[in-house]
């Protein structure tokens, strides 16, 4: 008769878990359970989004990011798109009269999310200039509770790790996340020729408490055309 045990697990080791790596581990886990998440996907040409993002940065020391120029093409949205910048709070739908957007920020034992306030108010630069203030904050430890809080809209970016595609969970109580993915060179067909392109994948999340699947397609297909057409934004 053996005397083996019925189960069996690898050697392993444990530590606690800091509080930063708790608090992210219960929110995930509260927005997956009480966001009934969908996912919607598109592919943008960004070839002039890149020659806008050039034209800003010649002569400048602290350069302009793709996330600072999206970020602002959101909030340029949100008056024709006000269901995008809501939350669904007490069986009520809470519409917020600023555009709030947080930033997914990775420090060391897990993410932060600072917020640059009244987005829609800000040129590209200066969001660039909030956002850089924040990131450096969040990553020396030095960012206040306040700076993270009243967000209404959240960007994550992962291209600059080479990822192209992915799903973000939802930063409650906010409706909606963007997931951006890295610019890529690709062949691309361009009436009926096939040319060398530009092109970057957006992942919006949506909490279907307060966005239905084609409002988020008009939102996303919105930005997609502000991103490949992104003059008016100017600087």
């Amino acid at each position: 008769m053996s005397s083996e045990s019925p189960t069996f697990e690898p050697p392993y080791r444990e530590e606690d878990a800091s509080q930063l790596r708790k608090v992210i581990a219960r929110r995930m886990v509260e927005s997956k359970h009480a966001n009934p998440h969908f996912y919607l996907t598109v592919d943008v040409d960004v070839e002039k989004l890149g020659q806008m993002r050039d034209a800003l940065n010649a002569g400048r020391e602290k350069k302009i990011s793709y996330n600072d120029i999206i970020m602002k093409a959101v909030a340029s949205l949100m008056g024709a798109h006000p269901v995008c910048n809501a939350s669904y709070v007490n069986d009520k739908i809470r519409y917020y009269s600023e555009v709030n957007i947080c930033l997914a920020v990775a420090v060391e034992g897990g993410l932060l999310t600072p917020a640059v306030r009244q987005c829609e108010k800000k040129s590209i630069a200066e969001i660039s200039e909030e956002a850089r203030a924040l990131v450096e904050k969040a990553r020396t430890k030095r960012l206040r509770p306040r700076e993270s809080m009243g967000g209404t809209f959240t960007v994550s970016n992962l291209g600059m790790f080479g990822i192209e595609e992915f799903g973000a969970i939802i930063n409650s109580p906010q409706a909606l996340i963007l997931a951006v993915g890295a610019m890529r060179i690709t062949p691309v067909v361009r009436e009926g020729k096939i040319e060398i392109g530009k092109r970057m994948k957006l992942t919006l999340s949506c909490d279907h408490k307060v966005v239905d699947g084609a409002v988020g397609a008009v939102f996303l297909a919105d930005l997609r055309s502000v991103l490949e057409n992104p003059a008016p934004l100017g600087y």
